[in-house]
Protein backbone atom coordinates (compact mmCIF):
# COMPACT_ATOMS: atom_id res chain seq x y z
CA UNK A 1 0.00 0.00 0.00
CA UNK A 2 1.15 3.15 -0.91
CA UNK A 3 -0.59 6.49 0.26
CA UNK A 4 -0.09 9.67 -1.24
CA UNK A 5 -1.12 13.20 0.07
CA UNK A 6 -2.04 15.49 -3.24
CA UNK A 7 -2.54 18.96 -3.47
CA UNK A 8 -4.32 21.46 -5.93
CA UNK A 9 -3.68 25.17 -5.46
CA UNK A 10 -5.89 27.85 -6.17
CA UNK A 11 -4.30 31.33 -6.16
CA UNK A 12 -3.75 34.35 -8.41
CA UNK A 13 -0.97 35.00 -10.71
CA UNK A 14 0.00 38.13 -12.84
CA UNK A 15 2.57 39.69 -15.16
CA UNK A 16 5.18 39.79 -12.59
CA UNK A 17 7.66 36.58 -13.44
CA UNK A 18 9.76 37.20 -10.21
CA UNK A 19 6.37 37.70 -8.30
CA UNK A 20 5.22 34.49 -9.70
CA UNK A 21 8.26 32.50 -8.79
CA UNK A 22 7.32 33.61 -4.69
CA UNK A 23 4.33 32.84 -5.10
CA UNK A 24 5.23 29.62 -6.26
CA UNK A 25 7.70 28.98 -3.66
CA UNK A 26 4.66 29.87 -0.95
CA UNK A 27 2.65 27.12 -2.49
CA UNK A 28 5.81 24.44 -2.51
CA UNK A 29 6.26 25.31 1.09
CA UNK A 30 2.80 24.88 1.91
CA UNK A 31 2.18 21.41 0.00
CA UNK A 32 5.79 20.18 1.90
CA UNK A 33 4.46 21.10 4.78
CA UNK A 34 1.21 19.16 4.18
CA UNK A 35 3.25 16.71 3.68
CA UNK A 36 2.18 16.53 -0.25
CA UNK A 37 3.64 14.28 -2.80
CA UNK A 38 2.24 16.58 -5.50
CA UNK A 39 0.75 19.70 -5.82
CA UNK A 40 -0.37 21.02 -9.23
CA UNK A 41 -0.66 24.76 -9.75
CA UNK A 42 -3.21 26.69 -12.14
CA UNK A 43 -2.29 27.52 -15.71
CA UNK A 44 -0.41 30.14 -16.23
CA UNK A 45 1.21 30.54 -13.15
CA UNK A 46 4.42 31.87 -14.70
CA UNK A 47 3.27 35.26 -15.85
CA UNK A 48 -0.59 35.49 -15.61
CA UNK A 49 -3.03 34.08 -18.02
CA UNK A 50 -4.66 36.60 -21.00
CA UNK A 51 -6.95 39.39 -19.50
CA UNK A 52 -9.57 39.22 -22.50
CA UNK A 53 -10.97 36.02 -24.45
CA UNK A 54 -12.87 38.36 -26.85
CA UNK A 55 -10.21 40.60 -28.01
CA UNK A 56 -6.64 39.95 -26.50
CA UNK A 57 -4.32 42.95 -26.50
CA UNK A 58 -1.55 41.70 -28.94
CA UNK A 59 0.77 44.04 -26.53
CA UNK A 60 -0.65 42.79 -23.65
CA UNK A 61 0.13 39.45 -23.28
CA UNK A 62 1.87 37.21 -20.58
CA UNK A 63 5.59 37.06 -20.98
CA UNK A 64 6.30 33.46 -23.12
CA UNK A 65 9.06 31.60 -22.00
CA UNK A 66 11.19 29.41 -24.06
CA UNK A 67 11.56 25.52 -23.00
CA UNK A 68 14.78 25.98 -21.15
CA UNK A 69 14.32 29.05 -19.47
CA UNK A 70 15.83 29.49 -16.25
CA UNK A 71 12.59 30.22 -14.07
CA UNK A 72 12.44 25.79 -14.69
CA UNK A 73 15.89 25.53 -12.86
CA UNK A 74 14.87 27.97 -10.36
CA UNK A 75 11.66 26.30 -9.23
CA UNK A 76 12.98 22.73 -9.44
CA UNK A 77 15.81 23.81 -7.23
CA UNK A 78 12.86 24.43 -4.61
CA UNK A 79 11.17 21.37 -5.05
CA UNK A 80 13.44 18.31 -3.95
CA UNK A 81 11.65 14.99 -4.03
CA UNK A 82 8.36 16.95 -4.48
CA UNK A 83 6.52 16.69 -7.46
CA UNK A 84 4.68 19.74 -9.27
CA UNK A 85 2.65 21.15 -12.47
CA UNK A 86 2.69 24.52 -13.38
CA UNK A 87 1.41 26.46 -16.19
CA UNK A 88 2.71 28.88 -18.11
CA UNK A 89 3.16 30.83 -21.80
CA UNK A 90 5.87 28.81 -24.03
CA UNK A 91 7.70 30.19 -27.10
CA UNK A 92 9.75 29.11 -29.86
CA UNK A 93 9.74 29.63 -33.69
CA UNK A 94 8.13 33.19 -33.30
CA UNK A 95 4.86 31.00 -31.88
CA UNK A 96 3.29 30.50 -28.60
CA UNK A 97 1.32 27.46 -27.00
CA UNK A 98 -0.64 27.63 -23.61
CA UNK A 99 1.78 25.00 -22.11
CA UNK A 100 2.44 23.56 -18.88
CA UNK A 101 5.30 21.17 -17.35
CA UNK A 102 5.96 18.81 -14.40
CA UNK A 103 8.57 19.22 -12.46
CA UNK A 104 11.00 17.49 -9.45
CA UNK A 105 13.96 17.88 -8.07
CA UNK A 106 15.53 15.96 -10.49
CA UNK A 107 14.33 18.95 -13.39
CA UNK A 108 11.72 18.07 -16.46
CA UNK A 109 9.53 14.80 -15.69
CA UNK A 110 6.80 16.15 -18.54
CA UNK A 111 5.29 18.58 -20.49
CA UNK A 112 1.94 19.39 -22.28
CA UNK A 113 0.84 22.23 -24.93
CA UNK A 114 -2.87 22.64 -24.39
CA UNK A 115 -5.27 21.01 -27.77
CA UNK A 116 -8.61 22.48 -27.37
CA UNK A 117 -8.85 26.72 -27.39
CA UNK A 118 -12.15 29.05 -26.93
CA UNK A 119 -11.89 31.51 -29.65
CA UNK A 120 -10.20 34.32 -28.17
CA UNK A 121 -7.20 32.05 -27.04
CA UNK A 122 -6.76 31.09 -30.92
CA UNK A 123 -6.15 34.09 -31.76
CA UNK A 124 -2.67 34.25 -29.76
CA UNK A 125 -1.77 30.76 -29.11
CA UNK A 126 -0.97 27.58 -31.41
CA UNK A 127 -2.90 24.12 -30.74
CA UNK A 128 -0.57 21.63 -29.26
CA UNK A 129 -0.46 18.34 -31.22
CA UNK A 130 -0.13 15.39 -28.90
CA UNK A 131 -1.37 13.99 -25.73
CA UNK A 132 0.56 12.02 -23.75
CA UNK A 133 0.57 10.51 -20.20
CA UNK A 134 4.48 9.96 -18.50
CA UNK A 135 5.79 8.30 -15.67
CA UNK A 136 7.04 10.56 -12.23
CA UNK A 137 7.75 9.21 -8.91
CA UNK A 138 3.95 9.68 -8.00
CA UNK A 139 2.92 7.58 -10.90
CA UNK A 140 1.50 7.49 -13.98
CA UNK A 141 0.82 11.03 -14.40
CA UNK A 142 -1.19 13.30 -17.64
CA UNK A 143 -2.00 16.82 -17.73
CA UNK A 144 -4.43 18.94 -19.25
CA UNK A 145 -5.32 22.59 -19.29
CA UNK A 146 -8.44 24.00 -18.60
CA UNK A 147 -10.71 24.20 -21.57
CA UNK A 148 -9.19 20.69 -22.76
CA UNK A 149 -11.65 19.10 -19.58
CA UNK A 150 -14.63 19.87 -21.60
CA UNK A 151 -13.75 17.47 -24.31
CA UNK A 152 -14.07 13.73 -23.17
CA UNK A 153 -11.62 12.26 -25.61
CA UNK A 154 -8.61 14.10 -23.99
CA UNK A 155 -9.08 12.95 -20.40
CA UNK A 156 -9.76 9.10 -21.89
CA UNK A 157 -6.89 9.38 -24.16
CA UNK A 158 -4.70 10.00 -21.32
CA UNK A 159 -6.67 7.27 -19.10
CA UNK A 160 -5.76 4.71 -22.49
CA UNK A 161 -1.87 5.89 -22.04
CA UNK A 162 -1.75 4.30 -18.38
CA UNK A 163 -2.22 7.70 -16.35
CA UNK A 164 -3.51 6.78 -13.26
CA UNK A 165 -3.27 10.58 -11.61
CA UNK A 166 -4.75 13.46 -14.50
CA UNK A 167 -3.84 17.20 -13.28
CA UNK A 168 -6.01 19.82 -15.12
CA UNK A 169 -4.20 23.00 -14.85
CA UNK A 170 -6.96 26.16 -15.02
CA UNK A 171 -7.76 29.82 -15.49
CA UNK A 172 -11.24 29.24 -15.71
CA UNK A 173 -13.03 32.36 -15.82
CA UNK A 174 -16.79 33.14 -14.62
CA UNK A 175 -20.02 33.75 -17.33
CA UNK A 176 -18.14 36.61 -19.77
CA UNK A 177 -22.70 37.25 -20.03
CA UNK A 178 -24.90 37.12 -17.69
CA UNK A 179 -22.80 36.87 -14.63
CA UNK A 180 -24.39 35.59 -11.35
CA UNK A 181 -23.75 38.17 -8.37
CA UNK A 182 -22.04 35.26 -6.65
CA UNK A 183 -19.37 33.04 -8.00
CA UNK A 184 -20.99 29.99 -6.30
CA UNK A 185 -24.32 30.53 -8.48
CA UNK A 186 -22.25 31.23 -12.07
CA UNK A 187 -23.38 28.77 -14.54
CA UNK A 188 -19.16 28.55 -15.32
CA UNK A 189 -19.17 27.82 -11.57
CA UNK A 190 -21.43 24.49 -12.02
CA UNK A 191 -19.80 23.11 -15.01
CA UNK A 192 -16.43 23.41 -13.73
CA UNK A 193 -16.86 21.18 -11.32
CA UNK A 194 -19.19 18.99 -13.25
CA UNK A 195 -16.44 18.16 -15.88
CA UNK A 196 -13.92 18.08 -13.05
CA UNK A 197 -15.63 14.82 -11.21
CA UNK A 198 -17.46 13.53 -14.72
CA UNK A 199 -13.98 13.31 -15.71
CA UNK A 200 -12.88 11.20 -13.09
CA UNK A 201 -15.89 9.04 -12.81
CA UNK A 202 -16.06 8.77 -16.65
CA UNK A 203 -12.20 6.91 -16.44
CA UNK A 204 -12.22 6.00 -12.66
CA UNK A 205 -8.82 7.92 -12.49
CA UNK A 206 -7.86 10.50 -9.96
CA UNK A 207 -8.57 13.85 -10.98
CA UNK A 208 -6.38 17.13 -9.32
CA UNK A 209 -7.92 20.17 -11.07
CA UNK A 210 -6.34 23.81 -10.14
CA UNK A 211 -7.55 27.31 -11.25
CA UNK A 212 -6.92 30.60 -10.15
CA UNK A 213 -8.36 33.38 -8.25
CA UNK A 214 -8.80 36.91 -8.36
CA UNK A 215 -9.10 38.83 -11.63
CA UNK A 216 -7.02 39.41 -14.69
CA UNK A 217 -8.51 42.51 -16.80
CA UNK A 218 -12.41 41.42 -17.57
CA UNK A 219 -12.04 38.22 -16.15
CA UNK A 220 -12.72 37.02 -12.97
CA UNK A 221 -11.71 33.11 -11.79
CA UNK A 222 -13.45 30.91 -9.86
CA UNK A 223 -10.78 29.04 -7.89
CA UNK A 224 -12.67 25.96 -6.89
CA UNK A 225 -9.36 24.19 -6.83
CA UNK A 226 -9.81 20.17 -5.87
CA UNK A 227 -9.13 16.88 -5.93
CA UNK A 228 -11.88 13.86 -7.09
CA UNK A 229 -11.40 10.89 -6.72
CA UNK A 230 -12.02 7.65 -9.43
CA UNK A 231 -15.41 7.65 -8.02
CA UNK A 232 -16.65 10.78 -8.94
CA UNK A 233 -16.51 12.16 -5.48
CA UNK A 234 -15.03 15.14 -4.17
CA UNK A 235 -12.00 14.30 -1.65
CA UNK A 236 -10.91 17.94 -1.05
CA UNK A 237 -11.60 21.74 -2.09
CA UNK A 238 -10.81 25.04 -2.09
CA UNK A 239 -14.35 26.88 -2.94
CA UNK A 240 -13.61 30.47 -4.53
CA UNK A 241 -10.44 31.50 -2.52
CA UNK A 242 -7.26 31.05 -2.34
CA UNK A 243 -5.76 28.27 -0.92
CA UNK A 244 -4.42 24.55 -1.06
CA UNK A 245 -6.83 21.39 -1.21
CA UNK A 246 -5.36 18.64 0.29
CA UNK A 247 -6.22 14.28 0.40
CA UNK A 248 -4.52 11.47 1.02
CA UNK A 249 -5.16 8.20 -0.69
CA UNK A 250 -4.02 5.08 -2.03
CA UNK A 251 -4.00 5.81 -5.68
CA UNK A 252 -3.77 2.54 -7.25
CA UNK A 253 -5.99 0.93 -4.25
CA UNK A 254 -8.85 3.81 -5.22
CA UNK A 255 -8.66 3.08 -8.98
CA UNK A 256 -8.63 -0.99 -8.67
CA UNK A 257 -11.57 -0.82 -6.38
CA UNK A 258 -13.45 1.46 -8.67
CA UNK A 259 -12.54 -0.56 -11.19
CA UNK A 260 -13.45 -4.03 -9.22
CA UNK A 261 -16.93 -4.44 -10.88
CA UNK A 262 -17.20 -2.02 -13.84
CA UNK A 263 -13.94 -1.09 -15.39
CA UNK A 264 -14.93 1.22 -18.11
CA UNK A 265 -11.85 1.14 -20.03
CA UNK A 266 -11.90 -2.47 -20.60
CA UNK A 267 -15.71 -2.51 -21.15
CA UNK A 268 -15.83 0.25 -24.12
CA UNK A 269 -16.66 -0.69 -27.99
CA UNK A 270 -14.32 1.17 -29.98
CA UNK A 271 -15.25 -0.75 -32.32
CA UNK A 272 -18.39 0.99 -32.73
CA UNK A 273 -17.80 4.29 -31.80
CA UNK A 274 -17.12 7.31 -34.69
CA UNK A 275 -14.39 9.44 -34.78
CA UNK A 276 -16.09 11.97 -37.07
Amino acid sequence: MTVLRLAAASAHFGRDLPRSIERISMVVTAARRAGASLVVLPDAALGGYLADLRSPDPDALPPALPRDAPQFTQIAAMLGDLVACIGYSEEAGGRRWNAAVCLSGDGVLGRYRKIHQPPGEALIYSPGESIEAFDTPVGRLGMLIDYDKTFPEAARTLALDGARIIACLCAWPASLTQRAPRLTQDRQSRLFDLYDCARAAENQVVWISANQTGSMGGLRFLGQSKIVGPGGDVLARTWAKAGLAVAELDVDAEIERARLVLHHLAERRPDLYRDK
